[in-house]
């Protein structure tokens, strides 16, 4: 066996700043390693992604710069976005990726930047209807591109775009949910509504909820509740069911989300690609509450997208009102029926092998032979013509005045360290 042959192919992937793109990210790791790839996954400083990542397993983990643009200071994006260039630089050149995989966020920018400077393949994925400016930028920068949604595929100015979903975790299977709820201190024959806001909760949802609560105490007195209320509102929602008597376990953080989907009846949650691939691997029905800030708003796309189909109901977070809420919530959890049918709906949305298909076309295109019980059929592949081409590359120079821009300033650090 020569040596070439027993390289182990690395691969750097960048998935930090929200568990929307954190969990994705480490559902690939997963399968990469194992086909045999060694894996770095380079994450943000933020609390979400260190407390997710301490049950990684067989992967490094790698913490850069944060470069997200807070309070419109552009001055200290700028200043993160160059340390992460650097950081992520410096990494590639004591340990050569074979490839780098972007998630989606800015926080996987600087890295992609990176590796295309030293020559290496870069890949990315976007999980949303509506690809976010970070993913539309580099997508020309990319040699192929992944993404959740079909209304995403044309979207992206990437030389490929192949439709693989959305990778979820291998835990999220359909459950034993009597087994689950007994596992949280429920009662295994009494309904359970989930509350969640993803991984940094959501205030929003936690007020819409409080606020229909005395209306479904009413109606709805045996049912419990799971809520993730995110650090700043935890009192706030315990105090509210309290008052009402209700039973409910309130947490600011659940790291086993595959257990609290597994033992709601219905969900009421936010809309990002992340939570909704969940949301449709455990065939959970939900009540969609799309963040209203959410940019280019493409958590009502994606929450638009699953009421098109019945897998979920959508209600407009200005819309809503204690009324709706409670009435909604009742025909999830009452309306047997009902669910049937958006349980069915949901499992269309699910893409069981999405991690796979990721996994296995990045090693094909390092040209590395897959497995035939891997190997899948890409439910759909686009190439840019070649008049589209030329129009991401004359766009690309842009991107390039960004790369000379970031090796100026580094050698201007250097001359000023001389002087």
């Amino acid at each position: 066996m020569t040596h070439a042959s027993e390289h182990k192919p690395h691969v750097a992937i960048a998935c930090g700043g929200t568990g929307g793109h954190l969990f994705p990210g480490l559902a690939v790791a997963d399968q990469l390693t194992a086909r045999g790839c060694t894996v770095s996954v380079l994450i943000s400083p933020k609390d979400v992604d260190q407390q997710a990542v301490k049950s990684a397993r067989d992967i490094e983990v790698v913490t850069l710069p944060a470069v997200a643009l807070q309070n419109g200071s552009r001055i200290a994006f700028f200043r993160g976005f160059v340390k992460s260039f650097r950081a992520s630089r410096a990494l590639f050149k004591t340990r050569r990726p074979d490839a780098v995989l972007a998630m989606g966020g800015f926080t996987a920018a600087p890295p992609v930047l990176a590796a295309r400077m030293l020559g290496v393949k870069t890949f990315l994925h976007e999980s949303n209807t509506i690809p976010g400016k970070a993913n539309r930028w580099l997508a020309r920068f990319v040699h192929q591109a992944f993404v959740g949604f079909p209304e995403s595929e044309g979207r992206l100015a990437a030389r490929e775009v192949i439709v693989t979903g959305t990778p979820v975790r291998a835990e999220f299977q359909i459950r034993d949910v009597a087994a689950c709820r007994v596992a949280l201190g429920l009662d295994a024959a009494r309904p359970v509504v989930l509350v969640t806001g993803g991984s940094q909760g959501a205030r929003g949802v936690n007020d819409l909820i409080i606020g229909a609560l005395p209306m479904l105490a009413r109606h709805a007195l045996q049912w419990q509740w799971l809520h993730l209320a995110g650090p700043n509102d935890v009192e706030k929602v315990k105090q509210a069911y309290a008052k009402l008597e209700l039973k409910a376990v309130v947490y600011p953080f659940f790291t086993q989300m595959a257990l609290a989907l597994g033992v709601a009846t219905a969900c009421v949650s936010r809309a990002g690609a992340s939570s909704l691939a969940e949301i449709a691997a455990m065939r959970l029905p939900t009540l969609l509450v799309p963040l209203p800030t959410s940019a280019d708003n493409h958590q009502w796309h994606n929450a638009r997208a699953f009421e098109a189909t019945g897998a979920a109901q959508l209600l407009q977070q200005g819309d809503a009102t204690p009324e709706k809420v409670s009435t909604l919530l009742r025909e999830l959890v009452e309306d047997t029926a009902e669910r049937d049918e958006m349980r069915s709906a949901l499992a269309k949305w699910h893409e069981p092998k999405a991690a796979e298909k990721i996994a296995d076309a990045i090693l094909v295109s390092l040209g590395r032979e897959v497995e035939k019980s891997t190997k899948h059929e890409h439910p759909s592949t686009r190439e840019i013509p070649s008049s589209n081409q030329q129009v991401a590359v004359s766009r690309s120079a842009v991107g390039i005045l960004v790369l000379v821009l970031l090796w100026c300033v580094d050698v201007g650090a250097w001359i000023f360290q001389l002087a």
